[in-house]
């Protein structure tokens, strides 16, 4: 059975996982918290970082752009629409690793890091440095803005992010999204455009499993999983 090692709220995670789902390849979902460094997942993955896919003929791929580009090359088919989820041309590809690119870089430094890293992971990691830090919060509620402005400026000129189709685009950032909506951070109501493009992707049955996380001691708020915000 193909299994992905994973951590429930680490966006690149959710990615992989959101394009399992949507090429309908069914795989195990096995939990690993990489600070506790574990002999056995460090076997796998010296880098000690999460996702991890060991598909089912045994190989292991470390690593989720690693792993997206090889689900794309080993599974091509897109389960619905027939359309590639990294793109048809040589153009359209290129947009949708640059919006993967802002989403895993720009976004993730500017509010993955200063949201979810001092709210949640903090309180895990070892010697992270004490609780989180008050400063770094409020730069990361202020950063959101322009990453959901964004999302709506692409939107009012294409059907999805990166162009007419549903694509990987989509999916990073609706993976980084989902972790920040699972703390109650962002402020949809302020950013319809971007609102109505997130429930067209938190309707997809490929969602149905991050709106089911639910961390022991971090509940996530009871919108979260309300297709209806």
């Amino acid at each position: 059975m193909r299994c992905l090692l994973h951590h429930p709220l680490q966006p690149q995670s959710r990615l992989i996982r959101l394009q399992l789902a949507e090429k309908k390849l069914d795989a195990d979902f096995v939990v690993e918290r990489p600070w506790d460094r574990r002999d056995e997942f460090l076997r796998v993955n010296p880098a000690g970082e999460v996702p991890v896919l060991i598909d089912e003929n045994g190989t292991a791929i470390c690593g989720f752009t690693p792993v997206l580009e090889y689900l794309e090359e080993a599974y091509p088919d897109t389960a619905g629409n027939g359309m590639p989820l990294l793109g048809r041309t040589l153009q359209e590809r290129a947009e949708v690793r640059r919006l993967i690119n802002w989403f895993d870089g720009k976004f993730e430094r500017e509010v993955t890091r200063n949201l979810l890293h001092e709210k949640i992971f903090k309180r895990f990691m070892p010697n992270a440095g004490g609780g989180p830090d008050s400063g770094a919060i409020r730069a990361g509620k202020a950063n959101i803005a322009i990453h959901l402005q964004y999302i709506a400026w692409l939107t009012e000129r294409r059907a999805w992010l990166a162009g007419p189709a549903l694509s990987l685009a989509d999916l990073m950032a609706a993976a980084q999204l989902s972790a920040i909506d699972y703390l109650g951070d962002v402020p949809w109501d302020d950013h319809e455009g971007a609102k109505d493009w997130y429930a067209r992707l938190k309707s997809r049955p490929s969602f149905r499993s991050l709106l089911a996380d639910n961390l022991p001691g971090a509940p996530p708020p009871p919108h979260y999983a309300d297709l209806d915000f």
